[in-house]
């Protein structure tokens, strides 16, 4: 059984200052802003929110199925797919394009500045979910606009369900959007600021939200995560990481734990634990892509975090 991810492939490039940004804006002088930062350290990652996804899901012994849009620079992350034994067949290249990217720079402080440029995944929406027919759950991940809308109709019309996963796309989408994107979902995943911010775009509060689909996920980072299904709220523990490195990425490997219970037909305490693990997990390194575990590996720190085996 496939699962189908809709989302972005993108570069992430990470730099670092070795000051404080606030030594060097100006608060008087901030309508005439025009500061440089040399950052001698930098580090390019593979990242993107269906990369990220798939990278995890692909751990876990699932089948994932990337649906992205990429530009003319991407070949370094097609040949880093077909290693990793990820499928490009839906992996469209947009020609004069750059595939998205993202710039961020951290000051000693840990604030950050970013830019991010989209690049191909504007034009996500040429991807159609009808030349995957081997699917049989997904999930619409931030992406280009016009491509989440357009995925999720085509799922819906195609009767797959999936998960609908705007992260830090969901300001993009008006209430009415949301709620259109919420009827046709089986499910659906926030972290806690979304949530409230999707509440305020719809008027609506998370219980009547839940109404709406088999699921409703927000997490809690640190905190855990509730699911709301079966008319009640199961509360999943967070598990305690042996490192805290990088939270870049977690959301998606929480993720990827979601999708593989849902299509292994869990019921929703062990499915949001796997999810948990896997954002432990990654949280430990660098990146969105740079944990290296076997399936038996996964196994382990799922044993010791709840004393009990996942398969």
């Amino acid at each position: 059984m496939s699962t189908l991810i809709c989302g972005s492939i993108a570069f992430d490039n990470i730099m670092v200052f070795h000051d404080r940004f606030k030594n060097h804006i100006l608060p008087e002088q901030i309508h005439i802003l025009n500061v440089a930062f040399l950052v001698p350290e930098m580090r390019r990652e593979f990242g993107g929110c269906a990369g990220n996804i798939a990278y995890n899901l692909k751990l876990l012994g699932g089948d994932p199925l990337i649906m992205a849009t990429v530009g003319d620079d991407a070949d370094s992350y097609l040949l880093r797919l077909d290693d990793l034994g990820l499928s490009r067949a839906h992996v469209r290249r947009i020609a004069g394009s750059f595939t998205a990217q993202a710039f961020i720079t951290t000051d000693l402080d840990d604030n950050q500045i970013t830019a991010f440029h989209p690049g191909a995944m504007s034009y996500s929406h040429l991807n159609k979910v009808t030349d995957a027919p081997g699917a049989t759950l997904g999930i619409v991940a931030p992406d280009g606009r016009d491509g989440m809308l357009k995925h999720a109709e085509d799922l819906a019309a195609a009767g797959i369900p999936f998960v609908f996963d705007p992260g830090q796309g969901l300001p993009m989408f008006s209430g009415d959007e949301l709620m259109h994107f919420m009827r046709r979902a089986a499910y659906a995943c926030f972290n806690d600021y979304e949530a409230k911010l999707l509440c305020d775009r719809t008027g609506r509060s998370l219980e009547q939200l839940a109404d709406e689909v088999e699921a409703l996920i927000v997490t809690l980072g640190g905190e855990g995560s509730r699911i709301y299904a079966e008319g009640r709220c199961h509360e999943i523990p967070a598990v305690k990481p042996y490192a805290v490195i990088d939270p870049t990425g977690c959301g998606d490997a929480y993720r990827s734990g979601l999708l593989y219970g849902i299509a292994e037909c869990w019921d929703w305490q062990k499915t949001g634990r796997l999810a948990a693990v896997m954002g432990a997990i990654k949280i430990a390194h660098r990146g969105g892509q740079n944990h290296h575990l076997s399936r038996h590996e996964i196994a382990e720190h799922y044993a010791r975090a709840f004393h009990s085996a996942p398969w």
